[in-house]
């Protein structure tokens, strides 16, 4: 039975690779080639994998094209409802200096109410402090003259300006995260995964979410309550996703030109296909190499394959590995800032040349580096 099925197997290779012979006539002469069965299937197989791999490559490629796109038009969309909301608010306010102006309410009423108000927009403001680009894009305007000195128009001009301040603010801390948000999907990550899952701010504007509450605490209008809450549920999740991204490997190990990327491609020195579970660099010997994020150094020394090594475990199940050093320069333990310098460029290990092996790693499985440094360039074009 056994000599059946291994003839039944050999009869099967015959007839699709039979021994082939190949002539060739040029000058007069004609030479003679032997294909033989096992040549065949190594050509065979060698055709698949390069078929196999350029399909990989390009599915990454449109995956990345449709991401970007995708994100693009996201941001947009915010910022035309950030534009909307704002032409919706000039038209309230017109309409409501028309309806105030006509009647005789108190002065001191409206004051007390522009200082509540003003209270209130303080706190979401000062939210707002070491964001980068907030101060320019959130200064009040500058109070214009007003002609006839009308106490009820000085008002409700203070009054306008504050509302187009909290509209500034909200659209501001949306089109922030909107961007982070890009960020983290450019680098294959799930931003819900890192927005802060509950209220980060303190004070009343985390003890009361609903707008009547809000607008006792504050003792505020409940419309301006409820503009006050959107502004500060959008800088929460602003900033809970702007304080995980500045933990991640976003930035760049050096701004050497990069010589071979992450996936499938020929061993260097075998010939073979291999998969390549980082990206490389390459720069003259000695070139400074830095930390991608901060974190703690958790390895360093020689491993097989990658000559000097160091790693840095980032938290979140984040590691970053720096391979091929010619020199480190932090020890085991070590808490490193992002872009410290932790070694030079060399050429140790399995290396054909002097380069940089950078590899990003998540939860013990190997992450394309590109990617990451997309959205590292993401994040600098948002500052």
């Amino acid at each position: 039975m056994v000599q059946d099925h291994q003839g039944e197997r050999r009869s099967v290779f015959e007839r699709w690779f039979p021994e082939r012979h190949l002539y060739l006539r040029a000058n007069g002469e004609t030479r003679g080639y032997v294909l033989t069965r096992g040549r065949q299937m190594l050509g065979v197989a060698v055709g698949a994998l390069l078929v196999g791999w350029t399909l990989v490559a390009s599915g990454g490629f449109l995956f990345d094209l449709a991401t970007d796109s995708a994100a693009d038009k996201a941001v947009q969309r915010t910022r035309a409802e950030s534009a909307r909301r704002t032409a919706d608010l000039q038209a309230r306010l017109d309409s409501a200096v028309v309806r105030m102006t006509t009647t005789t309410g108190s002065l001191d009423d409206m004051a007390s109410m522009v200082e509540r108000r003003h209270a209130a927009l303080t706190q979401v403001m000062t939210m707002f402090h070491g964001v980068q680009g907030a101060e320019q894009a959130l200064r009040p305007a500058r109070p214009k003259a007003d002609a006839d000195g009308n106490p009820v128009r000085r008002i409700l001009g203070v009054r306008m300006d504050q509302e187009r301040l909290i509209a500034r603010a909200e659209g501001f801390a949306q089109t922030r995260a909107e961007r982070l948000r890009l960020a983290f999907r450019l680098a294959g990550l799930n931003p819900a995964a890192y927005a802060p899952q509950g209220a980060a701010l303190g004070g009343p504007l985390v003890e009361a979410r609903d707008p009547k509450a809000l607008a006792a605490i504050l003792d505020v209008d409940e419309a301006f309550a409820v503009r006050i809450g959107h502004a500060a549920d959008s800088l929460t999740e602003m900033r809970g996703l702007a304080d995980a991204a500045e933990g991640l490997p976003f930035n760049r190990p050096t701004q050497a030109r990069t010589t071979s990327g992450f996936g499938v491609r020929f061993d260097p020195f075998n010939g073979r296909p291999a998969v390549h579970q980082g990206q490389d660099f390459s720069a003259p010997l000695n070139s400074p190499i830095g930390a991608t994020a901060p974190g703690i150094v958790s390895f360093v020394g020689v491993r097989s394959g990658y000559g000097k090594t160091v790693e840095i475990d980032h938290g979140r199940g984040f590691k970053t590995r720096y391979a091929h050093l010619n020199a480190t320069a932090v020890t085991l333990g070590q808490r490193v800032a992002l872009g410290q310098r932790i070694g030079a460029m060399g050429t140790t290990g399995r290396s054909t040349g002097v380069h940089l092996h950078y590899e990003v790693w998540v939860d013990g499985r190997p992450q394309n580096p590109a990617r990451f440094m997309k959205a590292g360039d993401q994040l600098v074009q948002q500052d």
